[in-house]
């Protein structure tokens, strides 16, 4: 984007970014912090990045997994029965983002307003008796277990952010850390070391929980690198 001259950047993060405990997570806390490089830093390219937690109907998401598990006469598999998340829809998502991209500052963190969390639960009831169906009668709801990395309650800011409210009232603008010159040495390290192929995948786990300290893996191979 820098090369090409674009305005304006948006860098699409999510609320696993925050006390990541999966590798996806971690990698987006990354990067948040890839902004502070100063190879990233244009006059003519302002990078904003915006936080968000999941949209409904978008790819992966969990309303499209369900549909089809109810389509099919179930069992609809939920991981945990005290799981929520946070959801927006489609077109509120993209609204936010170009919003965001409008009155965005220059290496910003923007956090959407993502109202209150959903159980998944109930996201999985309600979609079954929309169906015309019973819930544990007539399709089956499953409990299959946290996957690797998974939490049972995900949060938009960490606990050494601070948030302002922005001009618009579902938006916030948050407190970025400054990103020290020792991880920007191990961000181009690791740049370079994937770059290559040349460390196993524990190896790179490692390197990723060197630059961020609070990711803590959960129900994964990826512990034993956790001290």
């Amino acid at each position: 984007a820098i090369d090409k001259g674009v305005s304006d950047f948006v860098l699409i993060s999510t609320d696993k970014a925050v006390n990541p405990s999966s590798v996806m997570g971690a990698s987006k806390r990354i990067c948040e912090m890839l902004t502070y490089l100063e190879e990233f830093q244009s006059d003519k390219t302002s990078i904003v990045t915006t936080r968000f937690g999941n949209v409904l109907g978008s790819n992966g998401s969990v309303v499209n997994i369900f549909k089809d598990q109810i389509s099919k006469g179930g069992p609809v598999e939920v991981t945990h029965k005290e799981i929520t998340r946070y959801f927006m829809t489609i077109p509120e998502a993209a609204k936010l983002v170009t919003e965001a991209c409008r009155i965005g500052f220059h290496n910003h963190l923007y956090l959407f307003d993502m109202g209150k969390p959903v159980k998944i639960d109930d996201l999985a009831r309600n979609m079954i008796s929309l169906n015309g169906l019973v819930p544990d009668v007539d399709i089956e709801i499953k409990y299959v277990g946290l996957r690797p990395g998974e939490k049972l309650y995900e949060e938009l800011l960490n606990n050494k952010e601070e948030t302002l409210q922005s001009e618009n009232k579902h938006i916030f603008i948050a407190k970025k850390l400054d990103v020290s010159s020792l991880n920007k040495k191990r961000i181009r390290n690791l740049i370079s070391i994937l770059s290559k192929n040349s460390k196993s995948d524990l190896e790179v786990i490692a390197l990723i929980k060197e630059i961020v300290p609070d990711y803590i893996s959960l129900n994964s191979k990826y512990n034993r690198l956790d001290k």
